[in-house]
C-alpha cells in the first residue's frame, strides 16, 4: 500500500492510565510511523478523542455540543501526538473541517496531496466537522477522500472478534472478515455508518491491537496477525 490512513485510539495513547497522553506509547507510535514514512508510504492519521471525552456518555449536555467538545479533543490529540512525530524526526500537519486559527489548516484534498508529494505525514482532526458523526466514520471518510489504499486501525484489542472477548472467553477471532458480515453480525469493527461507507466505497480494513510489538510496521507486512475486514 502507497497511502494509507491509520486510525488510532485515543484511549490506547493513554496507555495504562486510561486518560490524557502516555508519551512513551505515543514516541513508539511515532518511530513505527516514521519506518513507514521512510520506506515511502504516505501516511494520514486520524485520532479518536476518548482519552479526553465521550460526548455520548453525557446525559446532561446537548448532544451537538457534546459532539463538539470531542471533536476538540481530537484537536488536543492530534497536535500533541504531532509534536511526538516532529521530535522524532518528521515532517507534520494538522488539518481540520473546521477554521482553527493558527493551530491547523483547513482540510482539502490538494492540500493533503502537495503535503504527501513533500513527505508530510498529515494528521486529520475534528472528525467530520459535524456533530452526530464519529471519528470512526471520520476516518473512512477521509481514506475515502484522500483515496488511501486501505485503513489500519490500530485498537486496544488484536482483531475482530464474533463476540465480546472481555466477557466471553471463548470469542473467536477472525483472520478475516467481509465488512457485508461485519454489517450484518454487527461486529462493531467501526460503526454502523462508516461500515456502510467502506462497503459503498470497497475500502478495505486491517485490524490489530496497538500494544502488540511493532504492530502497525507488521500491519503493513506479511507478518500481520490481526483481521483483514475484506471489500
Amino acid at each position: 500500500m502507497k497511502r494509507i490512513l491509520l486510525k488510532l485510539s485515543g484511549e490506547a495513547l493513554a496507555g495504562e492510565k486510561h486518560i490524557g497522553f502516555d508519551e512513551a506509547t505515543v514516541t513508539v507510535v511515532a518511530k513505527q510511523v516514521m519506518q513507514l514514512a521512510d520506506a515511502g508510504t504516505q501516511v494520514g492519521i486520524v485520532i479518536g478523542g476518548g482519552n479526553f471525552w465521550r460526548g455520548r456518555t453525557s446525559e446532561t449536555i446537548d448532544r451537538a455540543k457534546a459532539d463538539q467538545i470531542g471533536m476538540l479533543a481530537t484537536v488536543m490529540n492530534c497536535i500533541y501526538v504531532s509534536e511526538i512525530f516532529r521530535s522524532v524526526g518528521m515532517m507534520t500537519q494538522i488539518l481540520t473541517p473546521f477554521e482553527c486559527g493558527a493551530f491547523t489548516k483547513l482540510f482539502s484534498k490538494d492540500r493533503v496531496n502537495k503535503y504527501f508529494s513533500k513527505g508530510i505525514v498529515c494528521f486529520f482532526a475534528g472528525g467530520t466537522g459535524h456533530p452526530y458523526f464519529s471519528t470512526d466514520t471520520a476516518t473512512v471518510l477521509r481514506a475515502v477522500e484522500i483515496e488511501a489504499d486501505g485503513i489500519l486501525l490500530a485498537k486496544a484489542i488484536d482483531g475482530v472478534y464474533d463476540s465480546d472477548p472481555k466477557t466471553n472467553p471463548k470469542a473467536v477471532k477472525y483472520d478475516q472478515v467481509s465488512i457485508q458480515e461485519v454489517i450484518e453480525k454487527k461486529l462493531a469493527v467501526v460503526d454502523l455508518s462508516a461500515s456502510i461507507l467502506s462497503m459503498e466505497n470497497k475500502m478495505p480494513m486491517y485490524v490489530f491491537g496497538l500494544n502488540e510489538e511493532n504492530s502497525i510496521v507488521k500491519a503493513m507486512s506479511g507478518e500481520f496477525s490481526g483481521t483483514r475486514v475484506t471489500v
